[in-house]
């Protein structure tokens, strides 16, 4: 796993990113992180600014949670089925 860096690390290298003082490839290796990951960083500060489409990081959170909370109903959902069904085989009606 990647190693986090402060929140306002990444901005910093972000706002320098945007002045555009120096290549992309140069930024990134002067403070330390692969020019992809400053590609990211870039990216996804522009969706939050709104300037470009994309989810922000707060969209992509809720979107986790609800992930989350779908697969744990759909196994709690599992588990009401299998003991209706079991439940079920021991009533026989006369």
């Amino acid at each position: 796993m990647p190693k986090a860096f402060p929140e306002e690390f990444r901005r910093d290298v972000v706002a320098v990113a945007r002045r555009k003082d120096a290549p992309m490839s140069r930024i990134a290796k002067d403070f330390g992180i692969s020019e992809s990951c400053l590609h990211r960083w870039v990216k996804q500060a522009e969706i939050e600014d709104g300037g470009r489409e994309g989810l922000t990081l707060a969209e992509q959170a809720e979107i986790r949670e609800l992930r989350k909370r779908n697969r744990l109903l759909e196994q709690e959902n599992e588990v009401l089925r299998r003991a209706a069904v079991y439940l079920g085989q021991g009533l026989n009606p006369k």
